[in-house]
């Protein structure tokens, strides 16, 4: 269905190099950019433009625009989000969503990746110590910074630091203007190797999923649609919260299976157990 075709990236911030590579090799696609696409206008992570819609409708929006553009039918976008964990609420994560669409066929596939792994933070800092130890912190230069008088202004804003002496200067500029400084990790893909990593695995959870066809109808894209809780501690039996079973559905034909034990045990460890480990 997707060999030889090609494919737009509809990104300006470099997840070609990692989306690329797994795509053209699982599906035999061609990708390409369009270097004339603005998704900046869908929403900044430092807040000049708010996301005004969900993630799923923002990376279909910027599907939309690239096959626009470029009069292509298959197109491919990420959107990611930054903040609280959805499961565990004082952890930081980075929630990634994949979505693929093949306008010929009529087709959308959607993956999600949700990590914990992320250098995701921000500061107001007033004192070069401090600004270099943040800095280090988050892994500098390797990811880059963004610099502005305040969290909640756009003044003096700089993006994409990725140079200590530039970092000072810049500090410095806005301590002397102002007298406060707001120091923050730059999430954008191309200036954070972290987040770039969580693509990656994304876009390989993708290509699988999209490689799972339909046993009924062959469609690409037969994947987990929903889980059930409930499997037994065995100590004491109780249902914990651990997965039991997966359910799969077709979103052409509506052909759907429950796949019992997905991860190979039957048992859970007690410590994982709301009775036992209360």
């Amino acid at each position: 269905m997707f060999k030889s075709r090609d494919l737009v990236i509809a990104t300006m911030h470099g997840k070609e190099s990692v989306i690329t590579p797994i795509l053209e090799k699982e599906l035999g696609v061609k990708c390409f950019v369009v270097k004339n696409l603005d998704t900046d206008t869908l929403g900044t992570f430092t807040g000049e433009m708010d996301r005004k819609a969900d993630p799923i409708s923002t990376a279909r929006i910027k599907c939309n625009m690239a096959m626009e553009i470029t009069n292509c039918d298959l197109a491919i976008a990420s959107e990611g989000s930054f903040g609280a964990h959805p499961g565990i609420y004082f952890v930081s994560a980075d929630d990634e969503f994949l979505l693929f669409v093949d306008k010929r066929n009529n087709l959308e596939i959607i993956t999600r990746e949700v990590s914990t792994e992320t250098n995701f933070s921000g500061s107001a800092i007033n004192n070069i110590e401090d600004l270099l130890a943040f800095a280090a912190k988050v892994n500098f230069p390797s990811h880059g910074l963004i610099l502005r008088k305040s969290k909640d202004e756009f003044i003096g804003i700089t993006k994409g630091i990725t140079n200590v002496e530039l970092l000072k200067k810049k500090f410095q500029n806005l301590i002397n203007e102002f007298g406060t400084a707001y120091v923050e990790t730059d999430m954008r893909a191309l200036y954070n190797p972290t987040r770039m990593k969580i693509i990656e695995g994304a876009t390989k959870k993708l290509a699988n999923k999209i490689n799972s066809l339909c046993p009924t109808c062959k469609t690409p894209g037969f994947g987990i649609t929903d889980a059930k809780n409930g499997l037994p501690c065995e100590i004491c039996n109780f249902p914990t919260r651990s997965t039991i079973s997966y359910f799969y559905t077709c979103k052409k034909c509506g052909y759907a299976k429950e796949e019992i034990y997905p991860n190979g045990k039957k048992k859970e460890d007690p410590m994982y157990c709301d009775m036992c480990n209360p």
